[in-house]
């Protein structure tokens, strides 16, 4: 059965040693995406290796360090690299669009749900989107590389069935593979836990900057917004279908969760909250089990300076984040109300009350 599939390609796996860009690897990853296409799946492919197919040609003898040679390097490599895809794609009769995005492009809504219908008419049109995060402009994502993060958020924005996240290594293990003769693949991850972010440890490339750690990051935002990822290598002919058909080589992130709506996925990991809200064992419950409203006779502390209508965290008495939503109440106003019962905010407040709930369950989404 066909499904829309998310695949991501890093740094490490489409340059050569030297940095610059491997046209062969280029064609490899090419033919394999070409597989899934004509199997009748809709592929998107993230990309990295801008930089590192840009600095070798523009004449930096490595990968640079400061932030106006990456940029440099990266207009430069960029043109190489969707050259190269477009030409590899092409001896498949398969054509290519690019797309380049920044995180900001995800926290205003209208241009997340804009790039949302670009992407779903060029699928229509049997076109594979190549994206990439846009790094002439991304001064975040230049200096800490997560276009893993990029592929998660896409996957969430395009309602993907799977993200295949491709790297050097087949998978997470117990520990470093090249140094632990004994160390463990995990095969399936039902739950991130912290165990597992300890496993991840740091960045392990020089090439690329998203190390596995990064990747967890990404399985933890996409299994979070319904979508399942396999992390691990593809490396030779039919390692991608067979990725897809939960036998690749490498750890499969399982989740049970159903695919969030574009409004659920911008709240959740992309909005930029402006305050906190701490409530009592009663409120937490009742938002995370019972899928009721936020009131104010459940909140016990308020931190920050928000309005209504912004974009708040809300954490329980030990500090754990338990979620997000959009505030109905300024900060002061909030403050002066807070922990009395619905009779009593509706006395105090009669005649500027526009709503009663702290937060609407509409406007909610759970983290924890």
């Amino acid at each position: 059965m066909s499904s829309r599939i998310v695949v991501k390609i890093g740094s490490s796996s489409l340059t050569t040693e030297s940095g610059s860009l491997n046209h062969k690897a280029v064609s490899f990853y090419a033919s394999e995406i070409a597989a899934l296409h004509q199997a009748g799946h809709e592929v998107l492919l993230v990309t990295s290796g801008a930089v590192a197919a840009g600095f070798g040609h523009i004449g930096y003898e490595s990968r640079p360090k400061l932030l106006h040679e990456k940029q440099a390097a990266a207009a430069v490599g960029q043109a190489l690299l969707m050259q190269a895809y477009q030409q590899a794609f092409a001896h498949h009769h398969i054509k290519t669009a690019q797309i380049l995005l920044t995180r900001t492009d995800f926290t205003n809504r209208k241009r997340m749900g804009n790039a949302g219908m670009t992407i779903d008419e060029l699928l229509k049109q049997n076109v594979i989107p190549v994206i990439n995060e846009n790094d002439t402009v991304s001064v975040d994502e230049l200096k800490f590389g997560d276009n893993d993060m990029l592929s998660a958020l896409v996957a969430g924005l395009t309602k993907a069935k799977k993200l295949i996240i491709l790297t050097d290594t087949d998978g997470l293990y117990t520990a470093d593979p090249r140094y632990q003769a004994d160390a463990k693949r995990y095969d399936r991850i039902d739950e991130i836990t912290a165990e597992i972010y300890e496993m991840a440890g740091g960045s392990g490339s020089a090439v690329g900057t998203g190390g596995m750690r990064s990747k967890v990051d990404a399985a933890k935002v996409a299994t979070r917004g319904g979508v399942p990822v396999f992390v691990g290598r593809v490396s030779e002919p039919g390692d991608l279908l067979a990725a897809t058909a939960a036998h690749g080589k490498g750890t499969y992130f399982d989740t049970r969760l159903n695919s969030l709506s574009r409004k659920k996925q911008w709240l959740g990991f992309i909005s930029s909250p402006l305050g906190s809200i701490h409530v009592d064992q009663g409120a937490e419950e009742a938002l995370i089990y019972g899928g009721h409203s936020l009131l104010p006779v459940g909140v016990r502390r308020v931190e920050g300076q928000f309005h209504a209508g912004d974009v708040i965290e809300v954490v329980n008495l030990q500090g754990s984040l338990i979620g997000r939503g959009i505030v109905n109440y300024d900060a002061e106003q909030l403050r002066s109300i807070l922990g009395l019962p619905s009779p009593d905010v509706l006395k105090k407040l009669e005649g500027t009350l526009h709503r009663l709930e702290v937060v609407h369950r509409d406007e909610w989404i759970t983290l924890k």
